[in-house]
């Protein structure tokens, strides 16, 4: 994968923090940059290392199936994990948010028990097995249940999910916000120190909901 910088809509002088988009062959990569672009970032997409530790936070985008998501990440894998243990803010957007679990359903073969993940939030992600049409698309209410960064502002806001299964972590406190398909599950996890989140909507194309997110991101990012 080649390295390449995003155009920016803002100049230098104007962007707050400098982010990494990680380019490991899924997700919505442009729609993802332009957001955090408005939202006073300098983002570069790229699948570097030296990169990821340069910048002031990580974005880990992703659509599509979970295994070919950890499998196309797995030449980086260490270099994300790494991310967590600098402590730097990393930030997984929908299949993102879900690779940075233990394990999912998704993918999974008669020999597996499961399709492993990143592992940096305990759990794992399920499919909607109650009656409820798949794949979830639409907008959706979300509920605060823990204080985080994250969140500020967005409390019974709507966001927009595109998704069949959704995680279920092993802690209860890792739900930072939750909404409801039929049942309630987390739209927004995070990890023990906070650090490392994500969400099951897409922000980028989720209105000025999305966007409050995506500056919330930002201020993580200049406050760490």
């Amino acid at each position: 994968m080649s390295t390449q910088t995003a155009d920016l809509e803002q100049s230098a002088g104007e962007a707050r923090a400098s982010v990494v988009v990680v380019d490991y062959g899924l997700g919505n990569l442009r729609s993802v940059t332009r957001g955090l672009e408005r939202a006073g970032a300098a983002v570069e997409i790229t699948d570097d290392p030296d990169a990821f530790e340069a910048a002031d936070g990580v974005v880990l985008p992703g659509v599509g199936a979970f295994r070919e998501g950890v499998e196309n990440a797995d030449p980086i894998r260490e270099d994300l994990l790494a991310v967590a243990e600098r402590d730097q803010p990393l930030f997984g957007i929908c299949l993102g948010m879900q690779m940075l679990l233990t394990t999912s359903e998704e993918g999974a073969t008669d020999g597996d028990a499961a399709v492993e993940g990143l592992d940096l939030i305990p759990g794992t992600n399920v499919r909607f097995s109650e009656g409820q049409k798949v794949p979830h698309m639409g907008w959706n209410e979300l509920e605060v249940e823990h204080d985080h960064p994250l969140v500020d502002g967005v409390e019974g806001e709507y966001a927009y999910f595109v998704h069949s299964y959704y995680a279920v972590p092993d802690d209860e406190d890792a739900t930072v916000a939750s909404t409801d398909y039929e049942r309630e599950f987390p739209a927004i996890v995070a990890n023990e120190d906070g650090t490392v989140f994500g969400t099951q909507f897409h922000p980028e194309k989720s209105g000025e909901t999305g966007l409050q997110i995506l500056r919330n991101f930002v201020d993580i990012c200049v406050s760490d």
